[in-house]
C-alpha cells in the first residue's frame, strides 16, 4: 500500500498562519512556537507537496500560485476540524446523534413542524436532519431514518406508510386570466412547470381527465418541489404539486387552484429504518413520535413497528 500524503495538523496550522500574516515571526507569536519550529513545517510541507508555497520579494514575503491554491483547501480543512470539534463539544455524555435523510421539500414542509417539542420529550437526542435527492442508505448507517415517496418497498429496510397525496395546479392569482377557463388544456398557455423528480406529472394529470397535451413536458424544469412552488408564486407558471405542501399558500392567497382537479398520487410518503435498527432506542423514540403526529391524519399499519411498544 502507497504512503498517503498525510501533512500533520501543525503544518497545515503554520501554513495558514503565516499565509494570513505574511509573516513567521507574527506567524511563531501566534501560535506560541519559535520561529524556527514555523519555518521547518512549512519547509516540510513544500517537500511533501513539490511546491514552493512562499517566496520572497523585496524583503516581504508573498504566497506563490501554488500556496494560494492550497490555503484555499487548507482553510475548508481547518474549518471544518473546528466545526467538528465544537460539534462534540455541544452535546453531553448522554448525547445521541440521529441521522435523518429527507427530501428537501417534505422535509422543509412537513417533518420540520412536526418536529416542535421533541428536543423538550427526548432531550439527549440531537437531530441531524439531512436533504437528500438520491436515495438514501440506510444499510451502510449514513442515516438512521428516511422519509421517502413511492411503494415502500426498501430490501432490508423496515417502512411505516405516513400518508398519501393529491396533487393540484397552483399557480399566482395575478396569473389567471379575466375570463374563467373552459378546459384543463388552457393552462398550457400559462407555462407549465416541471419538477425533475415528477417528470411524467402532467402527462398524467391531463391523462386522467382524457385529454393528451403536445407541451405535457414543455416548460422550465425545476429539481425540487419547493422551486417548483416559488416559481408558481412569482407568477413564472402553472406547478403541479401535493396539496399538502402548498396548504398555508393556498390559505393566504399567494397561490390559488386554476382548474379543479386533484389527482391521486401513484405512491404514499413512507417513514424508514433499517430492519436490524428496530430496537435501537433513539430510533425507536423518533418513530413514535412521528407516528403520533401523523395518526390523525391517516392510520399506518400497526405491524409497520412491531417492537415499538416492547
Amino acid at each position: 500500500m502507497s504512503k498517503r500524503l498525510m501533512p500533520s495538523m501543525a503544518a497545515l496550522q503554520c501554513f495558514e498562519a503565516v499565509a494570513r500574516h505574511l509573516s513567521f515571526t507574527r506567524a511563531a507569536e501566534e501560535l506560541h512556537l519559535t520561529q524556527s519550529a514555523v519555518s521547518k513545517q512549512v519547509a516540510q510541507l513544500e517537500q511533501m507537496l513539490q511546491h514552493l508555497l512562499f517566496r520572497r520579494i523585496r524583503r516581504r514575503l508573498q504566497l506563490t500560485p501554488a500556496g494560494s491554491l492550497y490555503l484555499a483547501e487548507v482553510n475548508k480543512i481547518l474549518a471544518q476540524v473546528e466545526m467538528s470539534t465544537h460539534y462534540i463539544l455541544s452535546y453531553g455524555g448522554e448525547t445521541e446523534v440521529l441521522k435523518v435523510a429527507t427530501q428537501p421539500t417534505f422535509g422543509a414542509r412537513w417533518l420540520i413542524p412536526h418536529l416542535k417539542g421533541f428536543r423538550h420529550r427526548h432531550p439527549n437526542i440531537h437531530l441531524d436532519i439531512r436533504n437528500e435527492l438520491a436515495p438514501f442508505d440506510l444499510m451502510q448507517a449514513k442515516a438512521d431514518v428516511a422519509f421517502f415517496y413511492g411503494q415502500g418497498a426498501w430490501p432490508g429496510a423496515e417502512c411505516i406508510p405516513l400518508f398519501g397525496e393529491e396533487v393540484v395546479p397552483v399557480c399566482a392569482p395575478e396569473l389567471l386570466p379575466a375570463s374563467p377557463l373552459g378546459s384543463p388544456l388552457d393552462l398550457t398557455r400559462l407555462v407549465l412547470l416541471q419538477c425533475a423528480s415528477r417528470p411524467q406529472a402532467w402527462h398524467e394529470w391531463f391523462l386522467a381527465q382524457n385529454l393528451h397535451s403536445e407541451h405535457s413536458y414543455h416548460g422550465p424544469r425545476f429539481e425540487t418541489f419547493y422551486m417548483c412552488i416559488r416559481a408558481a408564486q412569482v407568477g413564472c407558471g402553472v406547478a403541479l404539486v401535493p396539496r399538502f405542501l402548498v396548504e398555508d399558500e393556498l390559505d393566504e392567497g399567494k397561490l390559488v387552484i386554476p382548474w379543479t382537479y386533484p389527482l391521486a398520487g401513484s405512491g404514499s410518503y413512507f417513514m424508514a429504518y433499517a430492519e436490524h435498527a428496530v430496537d435501537v432506542p433513539k430510533i425507536r423514540h423518533f418513530v413514535d413520535w412521528v407516528r403520533e403526529r401523523i395518526e390523525p391524519q391517516a392510520t399506518p399499519d400497526p405491524a409497520a413497528l412491531h417492537s415499538s411498544a416492547e
